[in-house]
């Protein structure tokens, strides 16, 4: 680095960076998820989003323990999420707006509020139950350890007791905080009180849980419990039917609902699945369904206007409800809400998965968990410039309705994604669409406003290097290095249109757009332009006969 003085004669070495500074894309398939779920435990909370990465941790997060994650009342959610995974999506957030219906009864199954530790032989040693005053303060969690057995007191001869495996320690915890320990503990009742504690004798003091011991017989050491770090969480109280709608809406301050997960930055696309479940059992009206549609499309639009302070590369997806089937209905319901935004999709018909919870056999489901995991397959395989469509779903075995070529003429130009079944060909997804108006033919596919979005935010982040920065000429020319080894790279990926990188894009931050009145204000202006690649929607194949005499005699 250059240095302001030189005081004394002699030879300085410098260092110069005379490069650009490179700009790393952004990650544009992290997906975000509202809707019920079978339990919430080990640290997820209801009504705030935590990150998954894989099935096995949904199932850690938010299924029962040894369950396969889905649940009786058959919410849409584990079907969405586990079609995400099964479909190529990776990383995703998960809020869970319960684990039962708002006003039905509540389940016989064990409450959450009991845990239960085996022994070493994998039967029941202690059951562990939260005191109902303590459920207020949140979950605790219960830690068994390696214990031995009380030394002998300092200056006392004799034998030491031996450590015959029986003996632990046990903690219970909220957060960092130990709350209580119990040392030298044994399942053996009849334990000197200079060896060792009976166990069920010294937790029955505790302030925080009460204990059951399961089974007496057998030898201590067997009936010794596990050793693990076990979540006693209070019982999850469902929601009201006349606050439902508000507890899945959220509020941003708390980080709750649709609302806390818009607060995540690294979500680029949303879908709450469960909207339709809760207009099936009557929680939600069509257009309290529609108010909460509206309010993910209107976060979208006010972070890219910079009227909300979220990052601008949001795509929400929707489903039609579960009591439109046939294309009519669906084109009537689109009319019936009649909003417009190049920052949604909607995908139609429903489709048949299997269900785990009825032996296997089919359930419709909203399509929008499998369509965004083939998203996140395209995003790692070809890119995000390419369009979603032509792609095989996975683990979809059938649809709701079969759509055949004149009914999507009907529904593809009002930005209806058909899912369809080819012969010999299978289900594919067959519209690339967003549900911008007509009109706006700029914004028309799914991925131009996708790859648009992570052009404008992989630039935002890779240009903060700018920030109070000399507003001069050395530091413009930095600029256009740096945003243009970014865009040709881009070009080199097939993601622009253009022959050459001239054609495909421009880079400018000079004195003409940034004259002395703006740098007065401390302001620097760069304008990029890029031309997008846009999918072959419609391939025209154009054949005439030809004879290639008359060809031959008119060249003739």
């Amino acid at each position: 680095m250059a240095r302001l003085d030189y005081s004394a004669p002699g030879v300085y070495i410098e260092e110069v960076n005379r490069g650009s500074r490179a700009i790393e894309g952004i990650s544009t398939a992290i997906a975000g998820f509202v809707g019920f779920t079978e339990d919430v435990r080990n640290g997820a909370e209801v009504f705030k989003p935590i990150l998954v990465t894989n099935w096995s941790q949904y199932l850690k997060y938010f299924a029962r323990p040894n369950s396969d994650g889905y649940t009786d009342f058959n919410a849409y959610l584990p079907h969405a999420v586990n079609g995400y995974f099964l479909n190529g999506g990776g990383r995703c957030w998960i809020v869970s707006i319960g684990t039962q219906l708002p006003g039905t009864p509540k389940p016989t199954a064990l409450e959450p509020a009991t845990v239960k530790i085996n022994s070493r032989g994998n039967r029941a040693s202690l059951i562990f139950n939260l005191r109902p005053e303590q459920a207020i303060g949140g979950p605790i969690e219960i830690l068994v350890s390696d214990g031995s057995p009380r030394p002998l007191p300092e200056g006392t001869e004799g034998e030491a007791p031996a450590n015959t495996g029986e003996y632990f320690t046990l903690q219970i915890r909220r957060g960092e905080d130990i709350l209580e320990q119990y040392e030298n503990l044994t399942m053996n009742s009849e334990v000197q009180p200079q060896v060792g504690n009976y166990a069920m004798a010294a937790l029955r003091n505790s302030m925080y849980v009460t204990v059951v011991e399961a089974s007496q017989a057998g030898r201590p050491l067997a009936r010794r419990p596990v050793n693990g770090q076990y979540e006693l969480a209070p019982p999850i109280i469902p929601s009201t039917p006349d606050r439902f709608a508000r507890d899945v809406e959220g509020l941003r301050d708390d980080r709750t609902g649709v609302r806390g997960l818009f607060e995540i930055d690294e979500i680029t696309m949303i879908a709450c699945p469960d909207l339709m479940r809760g207009y099936e059992a009557g929680l939600m009206t069509l257009e309290q369904v529609h108010g909460i549609m509206e309010l993910m499309i209107s976060m979208c639009e006010g972070s890219t206007s910079g009227d909300i302070p979220n990052p601008p590369n949001r795509m929400v997806l929707f489903d039609p409800p579960p009591d439109r089937v046939k294309p009519q209905e669906v084109v009537d319901w689109l009319n019936n809400f009649n909003r417009r935004s190049m920052f949604a999709a909607l995908y139609y018909p429903w489709v048949k998965v299997a269900n785990p919870r009825n032996a296997g056999r089919p359930i419709l489901v909203p399509p929008c968990g499998h369509m965004m995991g083939v998203w996140g397959r395209i995003d790692e395989t070809r890119g995000v410039h390419k369009a979603p469509a032509n792609e095989v779903p996975r683990g979809v075995i059938g649809l709701g309705y079969d759509i055949n070529f004149r009914e999507q003429e009907l529904l593809n130009p009002l930005g209806i994604n058909c899912i369809r079944n080819f012969p010999n060909r299978g289900i594919r997804i067959w519209g690339a669409r967003t549900l911008v108006e007509p009109e706006a033919t700029e914004w028309r596919y799914i991925s131009v406003r996708r790859l648009m979005s992570y052009i404008e935010r992989s630039l935002e982040l890779g240009t903060q290097w700018v920030v109070f920065e000399p507003n001069d000429a050395e530091t413009w020319a930095r600029v256009r290095r740096n945003v243009s080894v970014f865009l040709e790279r881009i070009w080199r990926e097939g993601a622009l249109f253009g022959a050459t990188a001239k054609q495909s894009y421009y880079v400018k931050c000079d004195a003409q757009i940034n004259p002395p009145e703006t740098r007065m204000l401390g302001r620097m202006y760069i304008e990029v332009g890029v031309c997008p690649v846009r999918p072959a929607e419609f391939v025209i194949l154009r054949i005439s006969q030809w004879d290639p005499s008359a060809s031959e005699d008119a060249a003739a």
